[in-house]
């Protein structure tokens, strides 16, 4: 159960209200319209990083995931498995992401994204250890994108977590996000 009661639509501002009809049924958008202002400017800086971003949309699930597992941030890892699911994101690399970046199912540029992700969920500021090889492989908007991955989904994990945010219905409608790739098409 929620920590605090989502807010009635109705009692939100115009605008927050008219955002929050344009959205998917989730949870995670329902409470976070309490915030009102928040819920524009979260699902901005979201669609980006979703839709937008250069990175690989298997390494950005991959991030997205292992941030939300170091966070134990339960509906955060569940929804972005069900994404990873699909873009054809294997079971065995979806449980990898879960081991950590030593699983066998990882190529070499995923295990350097976990090594990463693993290192500036924990540390703040990655090692040369983890950047310079990450570095040497993506470009420096996808390393950009990568780092401000990780800290969005470490603060989407925090504020899940602290409001216990309740995992939908199974049956219930959900989201797909299209491949970038296709996208920029």
């Amino acid at each position: 159960m929620a920590r605090v009661p989502y807010p009635d639509p109705k009692a939100l501002l115009p605008e927050t209200q008219e955002i929050l009809s344009k959205m998917p049924p989730l949870n995670i958008f329902r409470m976070m319209a309490g915030g009102e202002g928040l819920l524009r400017a979260f699902v901005r800086m979201g669609n980006y990083l979703l839709m937008r971003s250069k990175l690989n949309p298997v390494l950005r699930e991959i991030t997205i995931i292992r941030a939300g597992v170091l966070s134990k941030a339960k509906y955060e890892v569940h929804q972005h498995e069900r994404i990873g699911r699909d873009l054809g994101m294997s079971e065995a690399l979806i449980a990898a992401i879960h081991a950590g970046p030593d699983a066998a199912v990882f190529d070499e540029l995923q295990r350097l994204v976990m090594r990463y992700t693993d290192d500036v969920v924990k540390n703040v500021r990655a090692s040369d250890a983890t950047f310079k090889p990450l570095a040497d492989r993506l470009s420096l908007q996808e390393m950009q994108e990568v780092t401000v991955t990780i800290g969005y989904y470490m603060m989407v994990s925090r504020f899940l977590e602290t409001f216990d945010v309740e995992i939908e219905m199974p049956g219930g409608k959900g989201v797909t996000f299209p491949d970038p790739q296709k996208v920029r098409s």
